[in-house]
């Protein structure tokens, strides 16, 4: 048990970040959850986050602007590209819904949030088993941030942090994630991971959603979400 440290913990409001957020809490740190309004066409993932963080109890919560839809390039921040729908694994490159350096930015701003607080641990949902094939969710891209975290800060620099990027989840699968959350009562209801809901109802038919579904089938679940 880390009993007391801080954490910050990058909480979008879906299934793998709420888990992550648990995990943080389980053992032990005082998680601050960090979520983003960056243009993303399904916003109402904050409300999502704001439920997660409340029910779980993180210590804090904050949401930051920032406008990626300035650059576009993704189905989640360009409205001429659509989302795609029912083809999960058909595109065998980077699907449209990858955000140009997204976890890069996000992560940077946790780095100043945990350098600001005393933290050491950066906490991150990403998978490298069920994902859709983002660069950034990958083992050796996570590896190379917190190299990098290392040489850029002042409190490095001076030796009051080594920063340490938790991935908890970057082994296992949906369904994994999905049983290792229940077991720490994670209610999954109050998540949200569609990336083009009909209001605040997931469409069923994107990546997310059908890699979501996927999941809590392997586990003979329904999902609490979609019902």
């Amino acid at each position: 048990m880390a009993s007391g440290r801080k954490a910050v913990v990058l909480l979008s409001g879906g299934l793998d970040s709420a888990t992550v957020l648990a995990i943080a809490i389980h053992e032990g740190y005082q998680a601050h959850a960090l979520s983003f309004r960056y243009g993303q066409r399904h916003v109402v993932e904050l409300a999502a986050a704001r439920r997660v963080a409340e029910k779980l109890g993180a210590t804090g919560h904050q949401v930051v602007d920032i406008d990626l839809r300035a650059f576009g390039g993704s189905a989640l921040t360009d409205d001429a590209i659509a989302v795609p729908h029912g083809a999960l694994g058909a595109d065998p490159g980077i699907p449209v819904t990858y955000v140009p350096a997204r976890n890069t930015i996000f992560l940077s701003f946790a780095l100043a949030w945990a350098e600001v607080l005393g933290a050491s641990d950066v906490f991150l949902g990403v998978s490298a088993v069920d994902y859709s094939g983002y660069p950034d969710c990958r083992p050796e891209y996570i590896a190379a941030y917190e190299t990098m975290a290392n040489l850029a800060t002042k409190a490095a620099v001076e030796g009051r942090q080594r920063l340490t990027i938790h991935t908890p989840l970057i082994r296992l699968s949906k369904a994994q994630t999905i049983a290792r959350g229940l077991e720490l009562g994670v209610d999954y209801g109050l998540t949200h991971s569609c990336y083009e809901p009909d209001g605040t109802r997931p469409c069923g038919t994107c990546d997310s959603c059908l890699l979501r579904a996927r999941g809590f089938a392997e586990l003979g679940l329904t999902d609490p979400a979609a019902v």
